[in-house]
C-alpha cells in the first residue's frame, strides 16, 4: 500500500471530538458548576455517627446486646 492511498484521518477526528464536545455541553445543566460543588461537598461530608453501618453504631449495638445478655445470666 502506498502512502498516496493511506486515508488521512485526523481531520475527521478533530471533527468528531469537536460534535462530541457539543454534545457534551447542550447536556450539561446551565448550572453545572453549583451542581457538581453540591455533589462533591455531600461526598465529603462527614457521616453522622448514627447512620446504619457506622463503626461507632455497630460498637453500640454490641455492646447492648452484651450488656442485656450479662444481665440476663446475673439474674
Amino acid at each position: 500500500m502506498d502512502s498516496d492511498e493511506q486515508i488521512d484521518i485526523r481531520d475527521r477526528l478533530r471533527g468528531y471530538a469537536a460534535r462530541q464536545l457539543v454534545i457534551a455541553r447542550l447536556g450539561a445543566p446551565a448550572n453545572w458548576q453549583d451542581e457538581l460543588r453540591e455533589t462533591l461537598a455531600a461526598q465529603r461530608a462527614i457521616p453522622s455517627p448514627w447512620t446504619k453501618g457506622s463503626d461507632t453504631r455497630l460498637f453500640l449495638e454490641s455492646f447492648a446486646i452484651f450488656f442485656v445478655a450479662t444481665m440476663m445470666f446475673l439474674i
